[in-house]
């Protein structure tokens, strides 16, 4: 019996599967309904762009109600509840798809296919982690102070939670409720004069949750990463709060609801007023988020996890999720203070308030992006010039960036003109460019080693611009307490002055017994 093999060569027959075939099916069929009714389409259409294109047309001002306003009864405690729950979903569905887009993104950089096994292209491998960090085995060390273990976690969480509450996700839109009202509610939680404090304030707190966390764990290497965590993010929290002083200084509020509606179109977007103060924003901000290139807090090769070392399931993924939550509201946070927020630049969010968010997510997955981009890129920095860059680079240059915005904003309202701003604004962009590639081009050259004993530093030599950068940076420090003690000290006269009268007054002369007999 002879069997007959087909050649290695032949073509493969294609084949379509049947989903598909279902699938085209189904398009055609809709396809024929809605040319049957063609009309009935058209007139919904029309009602449906009109209901969402103008939505003041559609209600009269008599059913409107401010919900922030007199007549708004408990419609801000309802928002408040109802905003809350669908922003922390929204926020909880987002870190979790960061992962996988985190993975996906170095895949491709890597030539790789990254995760592809949970569910259709890899869509749920993010619940398939959830499940797998819960079902993990929680330990907690022996000689572990257990209180401060259990609480590092929730520090480190709850500050990228909160870190958000300020920040409009859109301009105000009109929402129906059941007693047949519309009312006006804002797409953020709360609007507040010192919302940059409220950035600055929260940003620092998740410090507290690394540090305890190594502390608490009772291991050295646990114990050396919330050291480094600590004195980086100290490092470069003074460049962050400087470039985040920048959008106050142009609009004049610490709001950022004031600072994103101040940029309403492309040209008004202060990363084009100030594209130095955004670079050193998003670097901070990198380094505040312990994220590569600045991951010494939990480098595996030198820290085994850093202070993550004796954190397991649920608690170490606590850790994760407070990372990639930060990433997100680093993103928001960069966007609304440099890149419009919300607004998309052509001024089409205010006549369509629903497309605000999603303009912002547009923005905050670039970020992200950019982000993930970077870690794959970029290698760790070492230890000492990461801390030589915050002091050395980064704090000078947020001098520069914020002088830079003064400078302008003094001349231009000086002269009221737009325009001088601008020419201003381009000259200074031009030196800061100019003096970068200066420096740039004086770090290629080759280094002379100074003996130790011959160093500056050592032999406290006077001399040097480093030197004079020091005296003058301490005379400026220095000014608020020699006023605050040249004031105590005229207090302090006004005050024995106003003692001698009265002294005087209750000292009278009193007649002796000499005197007395003398008389």
């Amino acid at each position: 019996m002879t069997t007959t093999t087909a050649p290695e060569n032949q073509p493969r027959r294609f084949s379509i599967p049947n989903w598909v075939l279902v699938l085209i099916v189904l398009l055609v069929i809709g396809l024929l309904l809605i040319l049957a009714n063609w009309d009935a389409v058209l007139n919904a259409g029309d009602s449906v762009l009109g209901y969402i294109f103008e939505p003041n047309s559609r209600v009269g001002d008599a059913q409107i109600v401010q919900c922030y306003g007199a007549e708004g009864r408990g419609c801000p405690v309802v928002h408040s509840i109802i905003y809350s729950l669908i922003f922390f979903l929204l926020i909880v569905t987002g870190f979790a798809y960061t992962t996988l887009l985190e993975r996906r993104v170095i895949a491709f950089l890597q030539q790789r296919v990254g995760p592809n096994r949970a569910g259709p292209k890899g869509l749920l491998q993010p619940l398939a982690d959830a499940i797998k960090l819960i079902f993990k085995e929680d330990i907690t060390p022996g000689e572990a102070d257990r209180p401060i273990y259990l609480l590092a976690p929730i520090l480190k969480v709850v500050p990228a939670l909160i870190l958000l509450a300020v920040v409009p996700f859109g301009p105000d839109m009109l929402v129906p409720w059941f007693d047949g009202m519309w009312y006006r509610v804002p797409l953020g939680l709360a609007d507040v004069n010192v919302g940059i404090l409220w950035l600055l304030a929260v940003t620092s707190i998740g410090t507290y949750g690394v540090v305890l966390a190594g502390w608490a764990s009772n291991n050295k290497y646990s114990m050396l990463g919330g050291l480094r965590a600590s004195a980086q993010m100290l490092s470069y929290e003074l460049s962050l709060g400087l470039t985040m002083a920048i959008p106050i200084m142009i609009v004049g509020s610490m709001s950022v609801g004031d600072i994103v509606r101040s940029q309403t179109y492309i040209y008004q977007w202060f990363i084009f007023q100030n594209p130095l103060a955004a670079g050193i924003l998003f670097i901070a901000l990198l380094a505040e988020l312990n994220r590569s290139p600045f991951d010494l807090p939990e480098a595996e090769q030198e820290l085994t996890q850093g202070f993550m070392t004796e954190y397991s399931g649920m608690k170490f993924a606590s850790f994760m999720m407070a990372e990639y939550l930060g990433m997100i509201a680093v993103s928001v946070v960069i966007s609304s203070l440099y890149l419009g927020g919300y607004q998309d630049g052509f001024g089409i969010v205010d006549n369509l308030p629903i497309l605000g968010p999603l303009v912002l997510l547009g923005k905050t997955i670039l970020f992200l992006i950019l982000m993930i981009w970077i870690r794959a890129t970029l290698p760790r920095l070492r230890y000492d010039r990461l801390m030589a860059f915050g002091w050395k680079i980064m704090l000078p240059l947020a001098f520069v960036a914020v002088a830079w915005t003064a400078i302008a904003l003094v001349v231009g309202d000086t002269f009221q003109s737009p325009v001088v701003y601008a020419i201003v604004a381009g000259i200074i962009f031009v030196l800061v460019m100019g003096g970068g590639y200066w420096l740039l081009r004086r770090s290629g050259q080759d280094v002379q080693v100074v003996p130790l004993e011959e160093d500056p530093i050592i032999t406290g030599e006077r001399g040097g611009i480093g030197w004079l950068a020091l005296q003058v940076i301490g005379g400026l420090l220095s000014v608020p307490f020699t006023l605050y003690s040249a004031v105590l000290k005229w207090l302090d006269g006004l005050a024995a002055a106003a003692d001698k009268p009265a002294e005087a007054e209750t000292t009278a002369i009193v007649p002796t017994d000499t005197d007395s007999s003398g008389e």
